[in-house]
């Protein structure tokens, strides 16, 4: 059911794009398409993202599409160190993790139809086909497939993913990959045909480029972002800003060159250099005129002055920078060598750390090299690994799949559990919570998960038949889902603010065996969450302990900068000392709990739960 949320133009009667675009809207939906060039992973996520959320805070309905050129059909068959982490949506969509970037900056909620992928089209298209609905036709890539491209963006675009359930006034597309690429020639053919049918004043392109600085010269070098601007003139495409990244701020007659050389105005180019932290980039794009411009350029009702919600980030990224005291969480996992593997998990510590007033020193260490083996084969870095773990305040295991690693993983996880040190396991982490305390509390030394050994006599984790059918993508246990507090003495309930029930998502074919749940229990692990049916376990808890969590659902995907994830935020407080205290006083920061003088002011949960609009 992939076009069930929002494409609505197979009942449509047939209807042409141009005739879709021309009927029955009050308002034309305004277009802004973000390209890259010269190199991929510039920042066009970052850059999409701060520019939705500047046109949100002055007062319009944003949403926002990624386009992956690759032929996947999603992103969840991916291994981390491909294309970084899997986010997961509400509906269950495991999309790229720039739909994350949009959730947190933009606070909505899309969905998987947001994500569109060279497989999900070609499929929509050949399943037409196959139905007979081009009959006596030959189906090419012009127009059959590039019309696809444009009537699934033209119908998402339309789908409310605010809390208000309005339609969106503007939709921020970005096109992954680079100009020139093979694998993105249908999506740029499509939208040099869409911005005539959109009309000017619709359609928007943004360029994002790069500036290189050679360390032997020092100088900043302009000819990459000529020729990726001419590659995409050449394509059909022109660009009206072009936002240029570099490591360092941009000298004028940089900006001068490229105006000159890609025959834009001064005005139309904008520098981004690298910052302390994502939170600046908005303030960034709003101080070189990107409001004024774009309200021009598209005809938007809004003033050219600041915001107040663009005041608050301002603030937010200068409380960021100021923060002084450190919280170190260490981070043990599998996936260790690209941090945009755990951007999620990542972005969570960082929300919570900025609640307390902490920054955060977040210590990745690769699992393997906590186990016995690498003692032997390679002792420094065994030493290393353990060195990282002894210094934590708090440890964090997140999800993951396949048996690599796991050992060390629950290395740490005793390590945790019996030194009193705050833990926080998510997904697998949790699975491997229940089967540490089974071998080291229960004395059932062969426990484990089917998933790594079939054949245990002790199964303390088993699969889930309906989520295991054997093909591998779309088949787990995926998206949004409740879960029920058993008892109002749960730390996290108190951290949820005493709620019955949350909705989290989830992404997992694997539960904690509920046979086994009264033996955990009548020696302290409590199960402290599970679904509607009181069949899948969700939460645990370990008794007389400062903080030992574990949650079957990711907590990571709906964290915001403003309202930090429950599990996190709590992880966060006991690493330094603080939970206890917040919960006395009504999970509420007491002015004695806000840190130094300088520090700007701690929001407690209902306040962080009142400001909307504005977060990564």
């Amino acid at each position: 059911m992939i076009w069930r949320n929002a494409v609505r133009y197979i009942t449509c009667g047939g209807r042409s794009v141009s005739q879709q675009l021309s009927t029955g809207r009050r308002e034309p939906m305004k277009y802004i398409l973000v390209t890259g060039g010269v190199i991929s992973g510039i920042g066009k996520g970052i850059i999409a993202s701060s520019i939705g959320t500047i046109l949100k805070s002055c007062g319009l309905r944003v949403t926002a599409i990624k386009i992956d050129p690759y032929i996947n059909i999603d992103a969840g068959t991916f291994s981390p160190y491909e294309h970084g982490e899997v986010f997961v949506l509400d509906d269950g969509g495991e999309v790229d993790l720039d739909l994350g970037n949009y959730e947190r900056f933009l606070d909505i909620s899309l969905y998987k139809d947001n994500n569109i992928t060279t497989g999900k089209i070609y499929q929509h298209v050949i399943n037409k086909e196959r139905r007979g609905d081009y009959l006596g036709k030959t189906v090419q890539v012009v127009p059959h497939i590039t019309d696809a491209i444009q009537e699934w963006v033209m119908n998402q675009a339309t789908v409310p993913v605010d809390r208000d359930h309005q339609e969106p006034q503007i939709c921020v597309i970005e096109l992954g990959g680079t100009i020139g690429d093979i694998e993105g020639m249908a999506f740029i053919e499509a939208f040099r045909q869409f911005q005539f049918k959109a009309k000017r004043e619709n359609f928007c392109n943004i360029h994002v480029s790069l500036v290189p600085q050679p360390t032997a010269t020092g100088e900043q070098k302009t000819k990459p972002t000529q020729n990726s601007v001419r590659a995409l003139r050449g394509l059909g495409l022109s660009p009206d800003l072009i936002v240029c990244r570099s490591t360092k701020p941009i000298e004028m007659a940089v900006k001068e060159k490229i105006s000159m050389f890609c025959h834009v105005e001064p005005e139309q180019v904008i520098f981004i250099h690298d910052v302390s932290s994502t939170y600046r980039v908005p303030i960034l794009l709003e101080e070189q005129g990107i409001i004024t411009y774009l309200k021009h350029r598209l005809n938007l009702p809004v003033d050219d002055k600041s915001t107040m919600q663009l005041l608050k980030w301002k603030r937010m990224a200068d409380r960021y920078e100021r923060l002084l005291q450190t919280c170190s969480i260490a981070l043990v996992g599998k996936y260790t060598k690209l941090s945009d593997c755990y951007t999620s998990v990542f972005k969570a510590l960082e929300h919570s750390a900025l609640a307390i007033n902490h920054k955060l020193n977040l210590m990745y260490i690769d699992s393997a090299e906590l186990e016995p083996s690498t003692k032997t084969e390679d002792p420094v870095k065994y030493h290393k690994a353990w060195e990282k773990l002894c210094k934590a305040q708090g440890i964090l295991v997140p999800g993951g799949f396949g048996s690599r690693g796991t050992e060390g993983k629950l290395q740490a996880i005793t390590w945790a559990r019996d030194r009193k040190i705050p833990f926080l396991g998510v997904c697998l982490g949790m699975q491997l919570a229940v089967v540490e305390f089974a071998r080291n509390c229960l004395n059932w030394k062969d426990a484990n998960s089917t998933e790594f050994d079939p054949n245990t006599k002790n199964p303390v984790v088993i699969d889930m038949p309906e989520h295991n059918p054997g093909d591998m993508g779309g088949t787990m246990r995926l998206g949004k889902r409740k879960t029920i507090f058993t008892t109002n003495g749960s730390t996290l309930k108190k951290l949820y603010e005493n709620v019955d029930f949350v909705e989290e998502r989830h992404r997992h074919r694997y539960e904690v065996n509920p046979e086994l749940i009264p033996k955990f229990e009548e020696r302290g692990l409590k199960f402290t969450g599970h679904d509607t049916e009181g069949q899948r376990m969700e939460i645990i808890e370990l008794e007389e302990h400062p903080y030992f969590v574990g949650v079957q659902f990711h907590p990571e995907f709906s964290s915001r900068p403003m309202k930090p994830s429950p599990p996190y935020l709590g992880l966060m407080l006991a690493a330094s000392g603080k939970l206890s205290g917040y919960i006395q006083n009504g999970c509420k920061f007491s002015p004695s709990s806000r840190g130094s003088a300088s520090s700007s002011r701690l929001f407690s949960c209902t306040a962080l739960s009142s400001i909307q609009q504005v977060g990564i």
